[in-house]
């Protein structure tokens, strides 16, 4: 029998951008944009109780679902989501996330911060956090113009 454990674990990752928080949120907002730094949707709807999913993965890999529920929408200041990560048939975690936008003198600090159960070995924070940090990245490239 496969031994049954969660991880739970928190983790922030914060980038500064050289734009208005109103375009920062455009792009997270915004499906053909988003498309540009994070997985494309196969369904977006952007609204309170809305959902988005994408489902993908390497080339001869394993194929990851993603499925997100948004909770709370502040324009530009807040998103809140909750959503699950299934691998195959294996769910591998549930996390909250809150990313907020704050305007600042130059542009947009953005914050995320995702809290999360990850579930009987299948994914680790700390791969997550790696992951997210490469896609926030891109986001900042896509800022910049060079996405």
């Amino acid at each position: 029998m496969t031994e049954r454990f969660v991880t739970h674990d928190t983790f922030i990752i914060d980038r500064t951008l050289e734009v208005p928080n109103e375009q920062v949120f455009k792009a997270w907002s915004t499906p053909e944009l988003k498309a540009q730094w994070f997985a494309k949707a196969d369904q977006f709807n952007f609204q309170v109780g809305g959902k988005e999913t994408n489902h993908g993965g390497p080339p001869e890999g394993p194929v990851f679902h993603f499925e997100a529920t948004y909770q709370e929408i502040v324009p530009n200041e807040r998103i809140i989501y909750s959503y699950t990560m299934d691998q195959g048939e294996n769910r591998i975690s549930v996390s909250t996330v809150t990313v907020e936008f704050n305007a600042t003198e130059t542009g947009t600090h953005l914050i995320y911060t995702e809290q999360g159960t990850y579930v009987d070995g299948h994914d680790k924070p700390e791969i997550r956090e790696h992951g997210t940090g490469i896609m926030l990245d891109k986001l900042v490239k896509l800022m910049k113009g060079e996405g």
